[in-house]
């Protein structure tokens, strides 16, 4: 009974959920912490549309997890069902056996994780066990999902989310990381099929997997978070609230449309947003940082927006989230970009190349250590340590023009995990002509070395780098990142100072910028 085995595991500390939470960074275990802080953020919304209402004493309200692991949400959600409808329904095991038959549904994104969400709901990996504190239920399943769902082939990719067919293509005693929520065209024929034709759900909510792993590695593995967002509101559910990465803010490969959607659809609420992901999930650590969102169907306006700025959590203001192409997290910032833009100057992005701007990717090692006649210098990394080799002008197929030029290279790629104050950027280098470069950097081109040194102190000014960090949300630094950067003239040395009078910049701006970026030594 449920004495027995309470939802409240009193006596049991620490929870055991909370000791799961940190074991991975791709399907990541939610801390009941921080899922109770979305249950709340959903009470209040309830509350707020319901005259006072307390969604928890509600027995009509649908709760849908479509991609429990731990079960945290469901068990959580359980709990306040159990306290908030004793009024109603007086008897605890007639009420306990109404929320988990009636009101709380989860589908198993793999079948290790759908016992652990049937043991945590349940108190039983099986809903019909000895020691289940549900009695209403016919199947040892209940109502927490899972069944072996199979990839559909597209060649060497799923069609529905990209998996690469030769790691996934898997004997059926493998996990094949096809989640069932999104390997399907009809959600709602599907949803149909696993709990009953006339369900509707109120509440969607969770922590979705990431990306599937498989790619390149890494930040260029495919992202997938999204799909199971689309999926979602494709349910019209009342609500919909989920953990994602914050990359999708800025960034991420086709996420353009998402992200249209998701900023100009006027849906979204609330938005709870760390620039630091351990600071919402300790122990847990990648480039962009998470957030959650609450997404109402009947809301359309502003949204409030609440950033955890590393550990310091910023006053909650109201935001239109598409008042630009992406979403720039610190309001403060908005004003200073505002005032730059009005300007109408050219970007820098014009004289910087994008990526591999020589057909030469970062593990390009076909050169020499030792120069000959008519060599040109190629400037490499290598286990992090820059160098300088040497190989033939001839062999250059792409942008060979640029060779003689000066340049100034940038690394692609530079992380500091959501530190606060922010480099932001590389250090660069001046490299002089004949050169080239591998693809671990990119570089701004120029006549001279004059130029070359105007634009080196322009880079790394802490103006400069706040401008590009509010496009940069991951460690890469590709050329659309600087596009927000304007041109100046190249015949003199920039300062921070002199940036923020021609910008007009007020003292409070100031202060922003001088607290969230931190200095560049140039040659340090």
């Amino acid at each position: 009974m449920i004495e027995q085995a309470s939802f409240a595991l009193r006596g049991r500390n620490p929870d055991v959920l909370t000791c799961i939470a940190n074991l991975s960074n791709d399907e990541v275990f939610t801390p009941p912490e921080f899922a109770n802080r979305m249950l709340d953020t959903l009470a209040e919304a309830w509350a707020a549309d319901n005259e006072g209402a307390n969604i928890w004493a509600d027995s009509s309200v649908r709760f849908l997890d479509p991609f429990t692991k731990s079960g945290v949400f469901l068990r959580e959600i359980a709990k306040r069902l159990i306290a908030g409808l004793e009024t109603e329904i007086p008897d605890l095991q007639t009420r306990v056996d109404h929320i988990l038959t009636q009101q709380v549904f989860g589908i198993g994104i793999t079948r290790l994780t759908s016992l652990l969400a049937r043991r945590s709901l349940y108190c039983s990996k099986h809903a019909t066990g000895e020691h289940s504190v549900a009695t209403g239920f016919a199947n040892d399943d209940g109502n927490v999902w899972f069944e072996r769902t199979e990839h559909d082939w597209d060649g060497a990719k799923c069609s529905f989310c990209g998996a690469p067919r030769a790691l996934f293509d898997r004997e059926p005693e493998l996990e094949n990381h096809a989640y069932a929520f999104i390997h399907t065209s009809d959600i709602k024929a599907r949803i149909g099929e696993l709990f009953g034709a006339d369900m509707q759900f109120d509440v969607i909510i969770g922590n979705p997997p990431y990306q599937m792993t498989g790619g390149a590695g890494g930040s260029s593995d495919s992202s997938i978070y999204h799909l199971f967002v689309e999926q979602a509101l494709n349910l019209d559910a009342r609500f919909v609230s989920m953990v994602i990465p914050s990359r999708w803010l800025a960034g991420g490969r086709g996420m353009d449309d998402f992200r249209s959607k998701m900023l100009n659809g006027g849906h979204i609420r609330h938005l709870i947003d760390y620039t630091k992901m351990s600071t919402a999930f300790p122990g847990v650590d990648f480039e962009g940082g998470v957030q959650y969102f609450l997404y109402d169907q009947k809301y359309e306006g502003p949204c409030e927006y609440t950033l955890f700025q590393g550990e310091t959590q910023m006053p909650t203001v109201k935001r239109e989230l598409g008042a630009y192409d992406i979403f720039i997290r610190d309001h403060v910032a908005v004003g200073i970009l505002d005032k730059v833009i009005s300007r109408g100057e050219p970007s820098i992005s014009d004289i910087l190349t994008n990526r591999e701007p020589f057909k030469m990717e970062s593990n390009f090692r076909d050169f020499s250590k030792d120069t000959k006649a008519g060599d040109i210098s190629i400037y490499y990394t290598d286990k992090g340590n820059r160098s300088v080799g040497y190989m033939a002008r001839g062999s250059i197929e792409k942008n060979a023009h640029l060779i003689d030029n000066w340049k100034i290279l940038v690394p692609k790629a530079y992380g500091e995990r959501g530190a606060i104050p922010a480099m932001v950027l590389g250090k660069p280098i001046v490299a002089g002509p004949p050169s080239v470069c591998t693809g671990s950097y990119l570089f701004f081109f120029c006549d001279s070395e004059e130029e070359a040194k105007s634009i080196l102190s322009y880079y790394s000014t802490k103006f400069f780098r706040l401008l590009v960090s509010l496009r940069k949300i991951t460690q890469d630094a590709f050329r659309p990142m600087y596009s927000w950067v304007p041109q100046q003239c190249w015949d003199r040395e920039w300062t921070d100072a002199a940036l923020y009078e021609k910008y007009g910049l007020t003292e409070a701006e100031i202060e922003y910028v001088e607290t969230v970026i931190r200095p560049m030594e140039i040659g340090a």
